[in-house]
C-alpha cells in the first residue's frame, strides 16, 4: 500500500536495529551469565527471534545520541542543504528529520499496526509531530506553527528508496533470513550473543557483532533484543576511535498495549500555515532539485553531486573494509573556493595526505571517511584514513 510506504520512508526507530542484523554473517555463541538470568540462546537463534518478531503495537519514548565527530555545523546547513522539497515549509519530514543525525533527541512513538504511527520530538519546549493515520501523513512544527500533509497515491506498488522495485523478495521466514544470514557469513564478522540486559524494564539479551578484519572503523553493532518479543530495543554503535558511541538509541519507556484511537488523530491548529505534499512526480523533480542544490550549497567542491557526474562507483575489498571508488571527471576545486563556512567546516574535517596514488584530502568522522585526490577520483568506506589511503594506493 502506498500509506505504508509513505509511512517507512519516515518513521523507523523500531525497525532499524533488527535490519542491521540481516546483513553481516554469523558466528553462533552461548549467551554469557548476566542479570537477569535469561534461558541460554545462540546467536543464530536470536536472529531467527528478531526475524519472527510480529510486534504490531506499542508506546513509549525513545532516546537517540548521535556523535560523529564532526566540528559544529551551525550556520553551515541552513545555507548548504535545502529545508526540504522546494524549501516550502519548516515541517516537512525530509528536513526535519534529518536533525536526528548529531546530538540528542527524546522521542515519543506509537504504532498500531501498518496503518497508523506516530512520532514525536521534543526539544524543550517545542515540539515536531509526524502522524501516519491511513491514507494520510501529516506534520506538525509547534515552532514555527507550519503543517505538512501527504495524501498517498492509490494503487502504488511499494518501492524502495530510490524508487525503484526491489529486485527479489526479502527472505519469508525466520529460518530462511538466519540461512540469508548464514551465507553471508565468513572471515570478516563475529556475532555472539553478549549476556544479558534490562532496557526500559525489559528483559533482553544483547547481540553483539564485530569485525574481524583489521582496518574498519567500527568497533562493535550491539542490539538489545527483548526476550519476550524479540523486537529490537536498544542499538548501539562504537567506532574504534573510542569515546561516545556513534549511535546510541532505544527506549528508555516502551509498552506493548494497542495505543488509544485518538492518539492519531491530527487536525491543523487554527491558524497554521499548512502546505500540501506536491504530487508523485513533482516530488520526485523537487528530490533531484534538492540533490542538486546540495552540490551548489558546498560551492561545487563535490563535482557531479546531484547531476551523476560520478557515474558507477568501483567496488574495492569486502565486508567491513570495502571501499568505493568514484572518478568525477574533475580535478578537486580547492577549499578556499567555497563559501567561508563551508570552508571553515571541511578545514576542520580535513588532512592532507600522499602516496602512491598521488596526493589529496581526507575528510574524517568517527565512521565514514572520504579521500579526495587532487585528481578528482573519490574513495569512501568505513575504514580508517590509513587504510582507505592504502587502498587508493593499491588501486593505482
Amino acid at each position: 500500500m502506498a500509506a505504508e510506504r509513505k509511512a517507512s520512508r519516515y518513521i523507523v526507530p523500531v525497525a532499524v536495529a533488527g535490519v542491521a542484523a540481516a546483513t553481516i554473517g554469523l558466528v553462533p555463541a552461548l549467551a554469557a551469565s548476566g542479570d537477569p538470568d535469561l534461558p541460554e540462546i545462540t546467536a543464530q537463534q536470536l536472529i531467527e527471534k528478531i526475524a519472527a518478531s510480529d510486534t504490531q503495537t506499542l508506546s513509549g519514548t525513545f532516546k537517540i545520541s548521535t556523535d560523529l565527530g564532526l566540528p559544529s555545523v551551525a550556520g553551515l546547513l541552513p545555507s548548504a542543504v535545502p529545508s526540504g522539497p522546494g524549501g516550502s515549509s519548516t515541517a516537512d519530514p525530509s528536513a526535519k528529520l534529518a536533525e536526528l543525525v548529531s546530538g540528542s533527541h527524546t522521542l515519543r512513538v506509537a504504532a498500531d499496526g501498518p496503518e497508523r504511527q506516530k512520532l514525536t520530538v521534543l526539544d524543550g519546549s517545542d515540539e515536531y509531530s509526524l502522524i501516519h493515520n491511513g491514507d494520510d501523513v501529516w506534520a506538525y512544527d509547534s515552532k514555527s506553527d507550519e503543517v505538512f500533509h501527504e495524501k498517498a497515491q492509490k494503487g502504488e506498488s511499494p518501492k524502495g528508496p530510490h524508487g525503484k522495485a526491489p529486485e527479489k523478495e526479502l527472505p519469508g521466514t525466520p529460518k530462511q533470513l538466519a540461512d540469508e544470514v548464514l551465507k553471508a557469513a565468513g572471515d570478516t564478522t563475529s556475532i555472539t550473543v553478549g549476556g544479558t540486559a534490562k532496557v526500559a524494564g525489559r528483559d533482553a539479551y544483547q547481540l553483539v557483532i564485530k569485525p574481524k578484519q583489521s582496518g574498519s572503523t567500527v568497533e562493535s553493532v550491539k542490539i538489545a533484543v527483548d526476550a519476550s518479543t524479540g523486537t529490537p530495543l536498544k542499538f548501539t554503535l562504537d567506532s574504534v576511535s573510542g569515546g561516545k558511541p556513534v549511535v546510541d538509541a532505544g527506549f528508555t519507556k516502551v509498552d506493548f498495549a494497542k495505543p488509544a484511537a485518538d492518539t492519531f488523530d491530527f487536525k491543523a491548529p487554527k491558524g497554521a500555515k499548512v502546505t500540501e505534499g506536491a504530487a508523485d512526480k513533482a516530488g520526485k523533480d523537487a528530490g533531484k532539485d534538492a540533490e542538486d542544490e546540495f552540490g551548489k550549497g558546498f560551492g561545487g567542491l563535490l563535482p557531479g553531486l546531484g547531476k551523476g557526474g560520478a557515474g558507477e562507483p568501483q567496488i574495492i575489498g569486502e565486508g567491513w573494509t570495502t571501499v568505493a571508488k568514484l572518478n568525477t571527471g574533475a580535478p578537486a576545486p580547492k577549499t578556499d573556493d567555497a563559501p567561508k563556512e563551508v570552508q571553515g567546516f571541511l578545514d576542520a574535517l580535513g588532512d592532507k595526505v600522499s602516496g602512491k596514488f598521488g596526493s589529496g584530502t581526507v575528510f574524517k568522522t568517527k565512521i565514514v571517511n572520504v579521500l579526495m585526490t587532487d585528481d578528482g577520483t573519490v574513495y569512501v568506506g568505513a575504514v580508517t584514513p590509513d587504510k582507505l589511503v592504502a587502498t587508493a594506493d593499491s588501486a593505482k
